[in-house]
């Protein structure tokens, strides 16, 4: 395993992962509907992505759907013994490009072995409940459907649970119904939420893994992030996911794109050490 990534390791359960990982979202067509406008792109950037030494990737099968799935399965099946994929399920997708939720047991039981099927797998390394909607966590129990995902575990189907988009309620639910190895949420250096949640997942050793690290489809922005990049003659982007890795120890990041020159940067920005006086200075904008 490359432990020169930024960050070094966390382990999922039993699975070392690179904390730097990849997320596979950005694959899929536009607003990740249909196929990528440059397949052997793709297939590249998932390649260059091990070639790194990134050991996590996320991806779901509602993503195209179904095409960034085959995407991970054309270019790197058989995968490493090192790499371990993380999907999603309890959401598809609509004609609208919609994502209704989808978390009868029946829709869940189906997302798996849609999962297994498109990435040629036996058993899903990590599956995550999605919970919430488009406009974030919602209240409300989580037990039938993480309920039917436990199960699933026992059955050998799925390695390890987590959950996505979730109250910290929705979160001790689920872990008095079955263990659980990541919390996978929205946060950066402008929407942080979940400062809390955060620290009571490290002291349990759990993963927390941001989505929207660099602020998704409306890109960070802000005086202060530029001060800081301009000081360290780098990029807003690197800066503010250099604050993730020094955020928490259990914060793993998985950027998405679908450029490998991009890739190699966000690698590159992630290893940046920011002092404590950049990190005053950007502390103050989710604040």
């Amino acid at each position: 395993m490359n432990n020169s990534l930024p960050g070094g390791t966390w382990t999922l359960g039993d699975l070392d992962v690179t904390r730097f990982g990849y997320g596979a979202m950005q694959l899929a067509g536009p607003w990740v509907m249909g196929p990528p406008a440059d397949h052997d792109g793709a297939i590249a950037v998932l390649r260059e992505a091990v070639a790194l030494g990134i050991t996590h990737i996320d991806t779901a099968d509602a993503y195209g759907p179904r095409f960034t799935n085959e995407l991970i399965k054309e270019a790197l099946h058989p995968y490493p013994a090192s790499l371990h994929i993380v999907t999603k399920v309890g959401a598809v997708r609509d004609e609208q490009g919609g994502w209704p939720p989808a978390r009868d047991p029946d829709s869940l039981r189906r997302a798996v072995h849609d999962n297994l099927e498109t990435l040629g797998l036996e058993t899903l390394d990590v599956v995550n409940l999605r919970l919430g909607n488009a406009e974030g966590p919602q209240p409300g129990s989580v037990a039938e459907a993480f309920g039917t995902l436990a199960e699933l575990r026992r059955q050998g189907l799925i390695r390890h649970l987590g959950v996505s988009n979730a109250t910290a309620e929705q979160v001790a639910e689920a872990q008095a119904i079955a263990p659980i190895v990541c919390v996978q949420n929205l946060y950066n250096l402008a929407h942080r939420d979940d400062d809390e949640l955060i620290g009571t997942l490290a002291a349990q050793g759990i993963a927390y893994v941001p989505f929207f690290p660099l602020g998704g489809f409306s890109p960070l922005q802000s005086a202060a992030l530029t001060s800081v990049a301009d000081r360290l003659a780098s990029t807003p982007m690197s800066v503010a996911l250099a604050w993730l890795l020094q955020r928490s120890p259990n914060i793993l990041l998985i950027p998405g794109t679908s450029s490998i020159a991009h890739l190699r940067e966000n690698v590159t920005g992630a290893g940046l050490s920011l002092s404590a006086d950049d990190l005053a200075e950007l502390d103050k904008i989710g604040r």
